[in-house]
């Protein structure tokens, strides 16, 4: 965000930098762990199922897509949870390096403006 080597900015546009980085950052962190909620939804629900599996392929199972829910059978819903479950890791890898990126980022620009921490 802040340009190396540009005009300097004052000290509300450092403000302004700051709390946007803060409020990026948060943002990333919330992604984060609401992505890991389910993931593990989707754990809990594969581990159920794929008992099914074994002893009941054909079992009806109902599982809720776009707001409607949909009456399938256990080995057409495992391999779908699978997939979604692999999705959600790898968006939730891929915010990780997001986020470990815009915190060194932020870090350069603490540094570049001398801001410190204020004990209370």
């Amino acid at each position: 965000m802040a340009s190396k080597g540009k005009k300097q900015l004052n000290n509300q546009e450092i403000q302004t930098l700051f709390n946007q980085y803060n409020k990026d950052l948060q943002a990333i962190a919330s992604k984060i762990g609401e992505l890991e909620s389910e993931a593990d939804e989707h754990g809990l629900v594969l581990t159920t199922l794929n008992e099914t599996l074994e002893k009941d392929p054909d079992r009806k199972c109902f599982r809720l897509i776009n707001g409607v829910l949909v009456e399938r059978t256990v080995k057409d819903v495992v391999p779908a949870l699978n997939t979604n479950k692999t999705g959600i890791q790898q968006i939730v890898s891929t915010l990780t390096e997001q986020y470990k990126s815009k915190e060194k980022e932020f870090e350069g620009f603490k540094e570049t403006y001398k801001i410190q921490p204020v004990s209370m």
